[in-house]
């Protein structure tokens, strides 16, 4: 097994190599770095007897159908995109383990068909809305976006069709009713299990969140002639309510809030500035009290530019419910973990992955690795091959058991 783990983990090392930006990993939906890790991928999974096709929506899918063994199937995978000077395990990992889990299965001689989805876009990077693989195999895809324009002003549609795909086809990525439940295998991105020295966990619940746009609207104008009292100071009035937010959030249990992308107007050393745009991303796991709070933001931003005489202006972007993963799948990792003498903990994700899409369309549960040092969307971000060993161990298990209780 451990030699499986060195595998999985040389072949992410691997994969951060095909990058937009030399010396940094950056890998954003359908650029051109994408083709390279497709190929990669899929000469692993043809050499495991997988079929393999890219549909329309630039997912990598790799079919294993064992002989004589029915249609339904297990779902596996994760997203191959990352943000800007990422790491090269978030997403990633959670597909080069699904290869290895494949192996085992067929290993094993069990007559499970398995598929693994390696997504294509999951981050929101590029198009400013997140989860487009998972969307469109889930039909939950909203064609609306395929009008949205990338920072270089080329659209959806188009970045699609310069990929090599034909974006009126993305209905054809939909599942249909032969699944028998997805997993994803992820790194955890967060402290919780380093700070307990567990190395895995099960999901049982991901957060849901709210990302929103504000606009500050004042009035640029000279920073040496203009009063103090007589100024409309756009980032002044912004900087009050991002203290509000991050006053706010610090106070409430299970709330997070995070502004974490400006863009200033006119951004001059000498200039009052005018205009300021900024990100919110809100999370809970109440859907109720991530609506409230959203609200509650909203209304610190309106009087926080009502005080110093600018306008407010806000768009939500991302409106993601809180999902409950299925109970039964975790149940049967949790057997897995004790089969496999690992202690058992059950926890909530902060962050969004594709398992949240994908539980609306078959029962999902997710399993986490300790990240090293806490340390996620960042070029230090790292794994351990015990780790990745004892995720295969707990693989075997799960198999073993799933394929016994579906038979």
């Amino acid at each position: 097994m451990r030699a499986r783990a060195q595998r999985a983990i040389q072949e992410c090392r691997r994969i951060a190599a095909f990058t937009e930006e030399p010396g940094r990993i950056t890998r954003r939906f359908l650029t051109p770095p994408m083709h390279d890790v497709h190929a990669l991928l899929t000469e692993r999974m043809q050499a495991l007897g997988m079929n393999t096709r890219v549909d329309a929506i630039g997912n990598l899918r790799g079919l294993w159908q064992p002989p004589c063994a029915g249609k339904k199937r297990l779902l596996l995978g994760s997203h191959l995109d990352t943000v800007p000077d990422a790491g090269a395990f978030d997403g990633v990992l959670g597909v080069t383990l699904a290869l290895e889990w494949v192996e085992l299965a067929q290993e094993l001689k069990l007559p499970l068909p398995i598929e693994v989805i390696a997504f294509s876009e999951e981050e929101g990077v590029r198009y400013a809305t997140p989860f487009l693989g998972s969307r469109a195999v889930t039909g939950t895809f909203d064609k609306s976006t395929l009008a949205y324009e990338d920072a270089d002003g080329v659209r959806m549609d188009d970045a699609i069709r310069q990929f090599g795909l034909n974006p009126e086809k993305i209905n054809e990525a939909i599942l249909h009713e032969d699944l028998l439940g997805f997993i994803e295998l992820h790194i955890e991105q967060g402290p919780v299990l380093e700070a307990e020295d567990l190395q895995l966990a099960i999901v049982e619940g991901i957060v849901g969140q709210t990302r929103l746009g504000f606009r500050f609207n004042g009035q640029a104008n000279h920073a040496g002639t203009t009063p103090m009292h007589l100024r409309r100071d756009a980032l002044a009035a912004a900087a009050e309510w991002i203290s509000a937010v991050e006053a706010i959030a610090k106070k409430e249990e299970g709330l997070v809030a995070t502004v974490g992308k400006i863009d200033l107007r006119p951004n001059a050393g000498n200039v009052i500035p005018g205009q300021v745009e900024l990100s919110l991303d809100v999370r809970h796991m109440s859907n109720r009290q991530r609506s409230h709070w959203v609200r509650h933001f909203i209304h610190e931003a309106q009087i926080a530019a009502h005080k110093r005489g600018v306008a407010v202006e806000w768009v939500q972007k991302l409106d993601q419910q809180a999902v409950d993963l299925d109970r039964f799948m975790c149940n049967l990792l949790q057997i897995s973990l004790e089969a496999a003498a690992f202690p058992v903990k059950r926890m909530t994700s902060g962050a969004g992955h594709d398992a949240m899409v994908m539980a609306a369309r078959t029962p999902t549960a997710m399993l986490f690795l300790r990240s090293p040092g806490g340390i996620s969307h960042h070029p230090d971000e790292t794994v351990r091959e015990e780790d990745v060993e004892a995720a295969l161990l707990v693989g075997r298990k799960f198999l073993e058991q799933f394929a016994a209780d579906v038979s």
